[in-house]
């Protein structure tokens, strides 16, 4: 019987060994501006924070406004242990509701993508 218990303990260590790793994606953590938040002014850049380290050449953002056109970024760069994405904004932000498309890369190599948004206040 002790062999039995052993084989099913060591059979439960490799499951969760193995979900563990299909967990082990680069998921948005937190944003500054905040998803659905508003601001007062302006942002001068988009810091995303991801679960995991980044790989800069495959990861990056649209930023749309409340006209749809999309907003002109500077260079994207990985800060905080690769894992948070820091794009600049280029021009002054109008009042008005504006959407983030993101789309990253980990450095084990799994894609995710998604989007929020965040409100300039007049």
């Amino acid at each position: 019987m002790p062999r039995m218990k052993t084989l099913l303990l060591a059979t439960a260590v490799a499951s969760l060994t193995l979900a563990g790793q299909a967990l082990a994606h680069a998921h948005l953590k937190s944003s500054t501006p905040a998803a659905d938040s508003a601001v007062k002014e302006s942002p001068a850049e988009l810091d995303l924070t991801f679960t995991e380290g980044l790989s800069l050449k495959f990861s990056g953002v649209t930023v749309s406004g409340p006209d749809k056109k999309v907003v002109k970024t500077g260079n994207a760069s990985l800060m905080d242990s690769d894992k948070t994405l820091m794009v600049p904004v280029s021009d002054k932000l109008a009042p008005g509701k504006y959407t983030v498309e993101w789309h990253a890369l980990s450095t084990d190599g799994h894609k995710t993508n998604g989007a929020y948004s965040f409100t300039v206040a007049p």
